[in-house]
């Protein structure tokens, strides 16, 4: 399995090891170059893109079986995230449509307001009904590095398992 991984900081790269210990692909997609190392370190692929500009991802989906959107605890400029899980979540969501995407996992626990993560919660299940793919919420304590990767690891191979069955 390919998974690509957009956000998560340190969770994301405990997450990386784990599934890069398991025989699994994992591309991480990042703005800042510096951290190449560190992803790589961790056993996943590097790349360079930009969730606040959609279009920076769009060759991050190619040959991925599961999207993870894990920006939880996103900072900065409060329109920008607030459209990281509004318009911006929902426009990758269209694009995944015609790829090889075959599951969406998305963080709706962190350091964001309840009524936020809810909204892309509901974007995520309404977008993913739609096209018939499986998905599944994130709710895990995003201060517990460890056990967040372990759920989350959990979480992708329950939407597999949809995806199976």
């Amino acid at each position: 399995m390919r998974l690509l991984l957009i956000g998560g900081g340190r969770r994301g790269l405990a997450l990386t090891r784990l599934l890069a210990a398991e025989g699994h692909a994992v591309r991480v997609v990042t703005r800042d170059p510096e951290r190449h190392a560190a992803i790589a370190e961790a056993g996943g692929e590097p790349y360079d893109g930009d969730p606040d500009r959609i279009g920076t991802l769009r060759y991050a989906l190619d040959n991925v079986t599961v999207l993870v959107w894990a920006l939880g605890t996103a900072e900065g400029d409060p329109l920008r995230v607030h459209a990281l899980h509004g318009t911006r979540l929902e426009m990758l969501l269209e694009r995944t449509i015609d790829t090889t995407v075959r599951g969406v996992l998305y963080e709706c626990g962190g350091t964001l307001p309840v009524e936020l993560l809810s909204q892309g919660a509901r974007t995520v299940e309404r977008m993913c009904r739609h096209n018939e793919i499986p998905w599944g919420l994130l709710h895990h304590e995003t201060t517990d590095v460890d056990g967040w990767a372990a759920s989350a690891a959990d979480a992708v191979e329950r939407i597999l398992a949809r995806d199976r069955g």
